[in-house]
């Protein structure tokens, strides 16, 4: 550490300042008070040096203080502690651990620091052969990036890596730059096993019950020439169905497909696999675990229409474009309808209720229940009726008259999330036939589109939604969606714009709302096995205000129906509860609290996947490490020559880096400074004190 005075004036002032001291002393000392010349001589110079301190202060002197840091270069050994580095034999990964410690000890002793990185970015400080390995996955860029943020700005000169090569997460390390050399050391064997491998199974997520679905099995095989391999589709340990691949080459890849269908609803797990062959290297990787959601039909839509019309066909080919939607179509006969016995999620009335009124005790049965309502109105409408009806907007309109109206998009609409620039495309569209009269929305009602006549906009909607209403409720004004979707087929070989905006009217308006008091559901559907299963909660009271201190009791329930139980509190602070060491497979969970007198419950379920990326490849990849040992100036090394990277890395050892840190500051800020003019005051005092005087 070196410190060196500055002055921000002239130090000529330093002697204004001693001058100051000794008047300041001489004028007080100038006369013996009753004690000696030598204690006279003793007051004065305590005076002469704690007025020349301050004065010499208030000159506000600076010092600079400069310290020089010696920083060892640094060596970090990066090691791949995933599961496939196990695959070739314990023994050959203990020879290159045992010789990593050895290199560890011998470039401490050559006075390099070195420190010990894994996957997970876990530091390790003891011997080596005691880490586990036991990461599921092997992500090799991220661990060397990882490295790079953390020693960024240090004296970091290499890095030695040891692993097997084998990266299945994240980019390839060859992609990334490293500003250190990196020196790799290959572990595991380089040579194909024998083996059999179901490389994938794909299904779709979702299918419907009682309906057939597919599940497509990826089976790869080398070294089984001339053999013939089993696989089998399981589901809770019952066989669905097996089939034959045959290996006809050394090296053979087939994809197979498995056509089944589930009785039972929810979540269902399925197993493939292929039946292990004798002489295989490993079994671990023959086997997938597929998850559908099979659910119990779809949502259903009522189309109730006056009489026969070309927007009837149009809305069933709107509808229809959803393979969750079943569409039940029903046309008055007679002022009567056949209505099957069904709960329907949304009911659509084209032109009813009529002006006749001929359709009121049919309408009386569908909209018994608040089933949510979209109103097409046309020429034969009944507005009286509909103003009844509807929570959407009135109509005041005289002598049956109309009016001829295209739409024009609201850009303050902002419940669905629609393409302004897409919907100028209704400029461009014929113009639908709309009752000429008053329009006034009610409360709460907002405007998707508005009437436009030519090129006159007006405040009247053409297309509103109610969605606060205790009948959720749209009302499309005006007939003639049939044109609008033939033109724009015309005019852009599609009939995207149109059927994509009454689809989501129709979404948001039948969408359910979650009224339940007790929510206990899982962070995410699905979860890796190892990692925590983690549960959020919500209560609330009769007015819909969150409530928390209430014990709730949770059951989770494997496909054996083996339950386990929990009983935790929610606070304002954590609502949130957690569960461990959950095995893979489908699991239902059911949850119970105390609340307002009634005892509520929440129910569903997750699924906990096997990772099974560190059996899908097996053979070590050591062309990766010497491509990465090439790019940054490293060398490859195997276990077997780890031992002269020691003698490598000390020969071409750099010297320590020097930093140096300067810290200017005022000298008034020392606080030795303060204690000294402390001192010298107290000792002069005391000592006048002592001898009687003031």
């Amino acid at each position: 550490m070196r410190s060196e005075l500055y002055f921000q004036s002239s130090p000529w002032w330093l002697l204004l300042c001693l001058a100051v001291g000794a008047a300041y002393a001489f004028a007080l000392y100038q006369r013996n008070s009753g004690w000696s010349q030598r204690m006279n001589l003793s007051l004065a110079a305590f005076r002469f040096l704690v007025v020349s301190v301050v004065c010499f202060l208030l000159l506000n002197p600076l010092i600079r203080s400069t310290q020089t840091i010696t920083e060892k270069p640094k060596v970090v050994l990066a090691i791949d502690n995933s599961e496939s580095m196990t695959v070739a034999g314990r023994a050959q990964l203990d020879r290159a651990l045992e010789a990593a410690n050895q290199l560890r000890e011998r470039l401490t002793s050559d006075d390099i620091d070195v420190s010990v990185q894994t996957l997970g970015d876990s530091l390790v400080t003891g011997d080596l052969k005691t880490i586990p390995f036991n990461q599921r996955t092997t992500d090799l860029s991220n661990l060397l990036g990882g490295i790079r943020n953390a020693y960024e700005g240090r004296n970091l000169t290499d890095v030695v890596l040891i692993s097997d090569g084998i990266a299945n997460q994240g980019l390839s390390p060859t992609f990334g730059r490293y500003n250190f050399a990196l020196h790799t050391v290959g572990v595991g064997d380089t040579i194909p096993k024998r083996d059999v491998q179901l490389k994938d199974a794909v299904a779709n997520k979702i299918a419907y019950l009682g309906n057939q679905f597919p599940i497509q099995a990826d089976v790869a095989s080398y070294g089984f020439q001339g053999r013939s391999g089993t696989v089998v589709l399981r589901q809770n340990g019952r066989e669905l169905s097996r089939q034959t691949v045959n290996f006809s080459r050394p090296e053979t890849f087939q994809q197979l497909t498995f056509q089944t269908f589930s009785s039972q609803k929810g979540m269902q797990h399925y197993v493939i696999e292929v039946l292990p062959q004798d002489g295989e290297f490993t079994p671990r990787n023959n086997r997938r675990d597929v998850y559908i959601d099979i659910i119990d039909g779809k949502e259903k839509i009522l189309l109730l229409a006056l009489t026969p019309h070309p927007d009837i066909k149009a809305l069933r080919s709107i509808i229809e474009k959803n393979q969750n939607y079943e569409l039940d179509i029903r046309i008055l006969n007679g002022g009567t309808a056949e209505i099957p016995d069904k709960v329907y999620d949304l009911v659509i009335l084209h032109q009813l209720p009529d002006n006749l009124n001929a359709g009121a005790g049919v309408l009386q049965r569908v909209l018994q229940k608040n089933t949510p309502v979209l109103f097409i109105l046309g020429n034969q409408s009944g507005l009286q009726s509909f103003n009844g009806l509807n929570p959407v907007m009135q109509i005041v309109a005289g002598g049956g008259q109309t009016d001829k109206v295209t739409g024009r998009f609201n850009a303050d609409f902002h419940q669905l999330n629609l393409d302004a620039q897409k919907l100028t495309l209704l400029d461009r569209l014929p113009p639908m036939l709309v009752p000429f009269g008053d329009f006034k929305l009610s409360p709460g009602s907002e405007v998707v589109l508005w009437q436009q006549v030519g090129s006159v906009r007006t405040s009247k909607p053409l297309l509103a939604i109610n969605s606060s209403s205790q009948r959720k409720a749209a009302v499309l004004a005006g007939e003639g969606l049939w044109e609008w979707r033939l033109e724009e087929y015309a005019l852009t070989d599609n009939q995207a714009v149109v059927d994509e905006l009454l689809q989501k009217v129709m979404q948001l308006i039948s969408i359910k709302e979650d009224r339940r008091k007790l929510r206990v559901y899982p962070i995410r559907n699905e979860f890796l096995a190892g990692e925590k299963v983690t549960f959020e909660t919500e209560m609330y009271n009769d007015i819909y205000e969150k409530l928390f201190d209430r014990p709730i009791r949770l059951e989770i329930t494997n496909e054996k129906a083996v339950p386990r139980s929990f009983t935790y509190t929610p606070t304002a602070s954590n609502s949130r509860f957690e569960v461990s060491s959950l095995p893979e497979g489908v699991y239902r969970f059911r949850a119970t609290a105390a609340l307002n007198g009634r005892t509520e419950t929440a129910t569903g379920e997750f699924i906990v996947r096997e990772q099974q990326f560190e059996a899908i490849n097996t053979t070590a990849d050591h062309l990766l490490l010497r491509q990465l040992a090439q790019q940054t100036g490293g060398r490859f090394y195997n276990a077997s020559t780890l031992s002269s990277l020691a003698d490598d890395l000390v020969k071409k050892k750099p010297p320590g880096r020097l930093s140096s840190n300067e810290e200017l500051n005022e000298l008034i800020n020392l606080r030795w400074l303060f204690f000294l003019i402390i001192v010298l005051i107290s000792v002069e005092w005391g000592l006048r004190k002592y001898h009687g005087a003031y």
